[in-house]
């Protein structure tokens, strides 16, 4: 945007935003559809002026525009409608170490110590003669629409790796209770790193630390929730159009730089690596659900977006150009301590809920002081309100719920909310909270001169104070007491000293979701092989004569062939599926050792229309990894596209399910995919569909390479009807 037009918004947006009085009840994806067909790799924010603002990776926004946007802006009042607000950057305002042409990628947006800095992936610079020798930029800004300022160098220079360069990408920056900054960044090719920042956030100290293994994680985003740091990365391919597998798994850890693991103990850094889902596609309209920014609502829900695939209009233009990756919005729930997108039930075509962003109590001070009480000593001035004493809300607030306020301490002053007669405030010594005789100090780094969030929460006789820089899951300081005094009536602002306060509200706290959506379980035994000699209604494409029953197993080496792509000479066994809902189910042993590349030696099951039409579930080496990978093939405009979706860890001997659904909606069959590493514990990840009229079979396969030769040992292939 001009600095001219930079100028006029600012003024425009001066007075904070209009909410209606009544926020949606319900809302459709993709929430970005009145502004863009796509708006990949979302990161989001709420600036000081009230409103909620998201940022978006440098595509064409429209069909057929053919011209990029530089890190598009969107705005909200409600994070449901939004309103296009102009590109970060003009054409001729790349980093003054990006070379010409250079694409922007993957913003990272947060507020530091009195200003928004956002990272971003650069892809080209000058400083090599590479083609794709990626770095992460840094820009700084007043406000969140700009002027935005480049650093004169990235915060992270390109990697050499031989004669090319890892993949120094998808930045997420995070900090500590401490006050410690830290970016993560990286991506397939080289790993997921993370490093610390100096004070300012703009350059890095010391050495990286590698958080995830390379081959599986991108797109990295950290929060610390109840004394763990979660680590949620996008795995498989971001940009495979109507077969794109992404979607978000998920570690955590007691240390910003790890060891982070899974929901079952598995390191994210081992070559079997761990990932507990958080969302994935699930039968509906949307693939490729990943690359994701979080929030949390005034009422205390927290809300993930993050971009996403409509699989019958997977292309912006042409079909295999640009991916069509609109923006989605969905409640995430924590259960058990895991994220879960809609307690499991994976991305909305449409939510009956909707972000609470209005409380009860509300107010941006952009009007008049009428919702308040004893407004002596205090004014409205530059959009907030600045005072010394008490300020009491003329609506009392009962029951559980969450307040919070966006407060600036001056010298000596201490500020914050009263809740009943309970009061939790900041200051030079830090956050404190109040209850009766109850009070306790946590410091609070960096002080509080500058503009921070205080959230403080009401459950039951407990409450708890947050204070973040700018509600990102990141808090700098948090106090949880057990009150013994009332916690119901006026709700105020307090300070001793002067201070400021802005965007205040009240809501009553959401209820939580506490229990995960049912998952397929097996029921009656329909059908199957113990491989014990006596089975039958097997039938091969392309019989492989080295596979034989003996002792209770089916072994058959990996054979030195394939079935993505048009050669086609991987064997197939197979067998017909019974009508309706279903599970099938093997377990199979692969030494595939870790660590070595053994590409791309698998086994496992699949879901059989063709050559060119199947559901592929296998345990598989990928370069260095050792995957579960639920792959699909189908044709598409005339070619044959192929992508992944990631279930759990494999072991040496590894239990796969795949669970039948036809969809009494559109008659499409629908397999989601499920593994584990013991036979009693599942991992359930994504789906895949068939069209209606087609007729899956379901099956075994052994290939992707012969060497080293090893073979796949399957114990039997049981049929159940789904309970």
């Amino acid at each position: 945007m001009h600095i001219a037009a930079v100028a006029t918004l600012v003024a425009s947006l001066f007075a904070g935003p209009v909410a209606s009085a009544s926020p949606p009840a319900a809302f459709e994806n993709p929430v970005s559809k009145d502004i863009a067909d796509t708006f990949a790799d979302p990161a989001v924010i709420r600036g000081l002026d009230g409103y909620w603002y998201s940022y978006g990776t440098s595509d064409p926004m429209h069909e057929g525009e053919g011209k990029h946007h530089r890190l598009p802006i969107a705005r909200s009042t409600d994070l449901v409608e939004w309103t296009y607000v102009g590109d970060a950057f003009g054409e001729n305002e790349l980093p003054p170490y990006a070379a010409p042409g250079s694409l922007l990628w993957a913003p990272d947006i947060r507020y530091l110590d009195g200003r928004y800095v956002m990272y971003f992936t650069v892809t080209n610079t000058t400083s090599t003669p590479h083609q794709w020798d990626y770095s992460i930029g840094v820009a700084t800004s007043p406000t969140p629409t700009g002027p935005w300022t480049h650093q004169a160098a990235p915060v992270v220079p390109p990697r050499p790796s031989g004669d090319s360069y890892w993949n120094t990408i998808d930045p997420s920056q995070f900090t500590d209770v401490d006050g410690t900054k830290y970016l993560y960044f990286g991506g397939f090719f080289g790993g997921m790193w993370v490093t610390e920042l100096t004070a300012d956030g703009l350059r890095t100290v010391g050495k990286p630390s590698q958080v995830a293994i390379d081959n599986k994680f991108e797109g990295a985003y950290v929060v610390r929730r109840d004394g763990y740091y979660y680590l949620l990365a996008s795995s498989a391919n971001c940009c495979a159009g109507p077969t794109t597998g992404y979607s978000v798994l998920a570690g955590r850890a007691t240390s910003p730089r790890g060891p982070f693991v899974d929901r079952e103990g598995q390191p994210l850094l081992a070559s079997r690596a761990g990932g507990t889902p958080v969302v994935a596609p699930n039968g509906d309209r949307w693939i490729g659900t990943g690359h994701h920014a979080q929030l949390t609502d005034v009422a205390g829900q927290d809300w993930m977006l993050y971009h996403a695939i409509d699989r019958s209009d997977p292309f912006l233009d042409q079909p295999y150009g640009i991916n069509e990756r609109p923006m989605l919005l969905d409640r995430l729930d924590w259960i058990d301590g895991w994220p879960m997108v809609r307690a499991g039930a994976g991305p909305s075509e449409r939510s009956d809920e909707a972000p609470v962003t209005r409380g009860s109590v509300h107010d941006g001070f952009s009007g008049d002081l009428s919702a308040w009480r004893d407004t002596n000593g205090w004014s409205v001035r530059d959009g907030h309100i600045s005072g010394t004493g008490t300020l009491t809300a003329r609506l009392g607030m009962g029951g559980d719920l969450r307040a919070e306020t966006d407060l600036r301490v001056k010298d000596g002053a201490t500020a914050g909310l009263r809740i009943g007669e309970a009061t939790a405030t900041v200051s030079a010594d830090g956050l404190t909270v109040t209850a009766g005789a109850a009070r306790r100090t946590v410091a609070l780094p960096g002080g509080a001169a500058t503009w921070r969030n205080l959230a403080v929460t009401v459950k039951g006789h407990t409450i708890t104070a947050e204070v973040t820089s700018a509600r990102l899951g990141d808090p700098q300081a948090t106090v949880r007491l057990e009150a013994r005094v009332p916690l119901a009536g006026a709700f105020a602002l307090v300070t001793e000293g002067a201070a400021d306060f802005d965007n205040v509200s009240a809501a009553h706290l959401t209820k939580p979701v506490t229990r995960p959506v049912p998952v397929p379980e097996p029921g009656r035994r329909l059908d199957g092989d113990e491989f014990d000699g006596r089975g039958a209604g097997w039938t091969w494409v392309r019989q492989d004569p080295a596979a034989k029953v003996a002792k209770g197993a089916l072994t058959w080496p990996v054979q030195s062939a394939d079935l993505v792509g048009t050669g086609n000479t991987a064997s197939v066994l197979l067998r017909d599926a019974p009508q309706g809902d279903y599970i099938v189910e093997t377990k199979v042993t692969l030494d595939l050792g870790e660590d070595t590349v053994r590409n791309y030696q698998q086994a496992g099951l699949v879901a059989y229309a063709s050559d060119d039409d199947f559901a592929r579930l296998s345990q598989v080496s990928i370069w260095n990894t050792r995957q579960v990978e639920y792959g699909r093939e189908l044709p598409f405009a005339g070619r044959l596209s192929y992508g992944g979706n990631i279930a759990g860890p494999p072991a040496k001997t590894t239990w796969l399910r795949l669970a039948h659904h036809v969809d009494p909606a559109n008659g499409e069959h629908e397999f989601r995919a499920a593994s584990s590493r013991d036979g009693k514990t599942w991992t359930w990840a994504g789906v895949w569909t068939f069209p209606n009229g087609t007729t899956p079979r379901i099956g075994l396969v052994s290939h992707g390479g012969a060497q080293p030769p090893v073979d796949a040992e399957f114990d039997y292939v049981r049929v159940y009807r789904t309970r």
